[in-house]
């Protein structure tokens, strides 16, 4: 009996059909949610000596590129340089979420806070001309419950909730080994977030972001970023007709401003 020859590519064929397949079936399953967004952020770290800098930052979340309200978010931290590769930091976000989307997370229309502290530590190495680090972020949430009658804007209790995030970031110079004044690089982030405690419920996949683009470096500490954002972000609640769990779907840009003065 001759000996078929099955080229190298049929199974990797099937492979791709049987994911395209499953993922077909679990989007049958969930209720999608698109927008087109636009982030315009800001990011700071302020040295005070070789060990302490104070961390600064607020974002400005749009929907529909820049026309609406998505979120707010300003933050106030520090940041401690534990050794070259290493830096550890805590941080107090305070965190408004507006009404948006099919499927508004925000209740009875309004928007709504949350507070937020948290604690990371962030590994950096390098690879030829690749700068990549890796964050691990542990963080405790209180989302605020607001009244259903009367003043809808009345915070009638806190829902507590813990989070973990893993981030993997990278950062990459087109013209030489590093990254010097008025040149452009190539950035990237993956974030993955994780639910966890008795008030998380089913929301244990809570979103992950995915973004990569340009930067360019004007001066040492001012740098500008411009990148393709995806955000996967799935809600608390489910649909309340079907049942089946919500994904929103968010799509744009980021810009990000990147302002590191020295104090020292």
């Amino acid at each position: 009996m001759k000996n078929r020859y099955y080229p190298p590519y049929k199974p990797l064929v099937l492979l791709a059909y049987l994911l395209l397949m499953t993922i077909s079936a679990q989007a049958q399953n969930r209720v999608l949610d698109h927008q087109t967004i636009g982030w315009f952020t800001y990011n700071g770290d302020h040295k005070l000596n070789d060990r302490w800098a104070i961390h600064t930052e607020y974002q400005w979340r749009r929907i529909d590129l820049i026309r609406s309200w998505q979120q707010s978010l300003a933050r106030l931290g520090v940041v401690r340089t534990v050794s070259e590769r290493v830096k550890v930091g805590g941080s107090y976000t305070y965190f408004v979420t507006f009404p948006f989307g099919r499927y508004p997370q925000a209740e009875n229309g309004v928007p709504y806070p949350e507070h937020r502290l948290h604690q990371d530590v962030r590994l950096s190495e390098k690879y030829g001309r690749l700068d990549l680090s890796h964050r691990f972020r542990l963080e405790q949430r209180w989302l605020a419950n607001q009244s259903d009658e009367g003043n809808p804007r009345r915070i009638t209790d806190w829902n507590f909730q813990n989070r973990v995030r893993y981030q993997v970031a990278g950062q990459l110079p087109l013209k030489g080994a590093t990254v010097d004044d008025r040149e452009w690089y190539l950035n990237f982030f993956d974030e993955v977030f994780i639910g966890f405690g008795r008030n998380v419920g089913q929301n244990i996949f809570n979103q992950n972001r995915l973004s990569g683009g340009v930067g360019y470096q004007i001066s040492n500490g001012f740098k500008l970023e411009l990148n393709y954002l995806n955000q996967i972000l799935q809600h608390a609640e489910v649909e309340p007709v079907s049942g089946k769990p919500v994904f929103e779907i968010n799509n744009g840009f980021r810009l990000n401003v990147v302002y590191d003065l020295d104090f020292q």
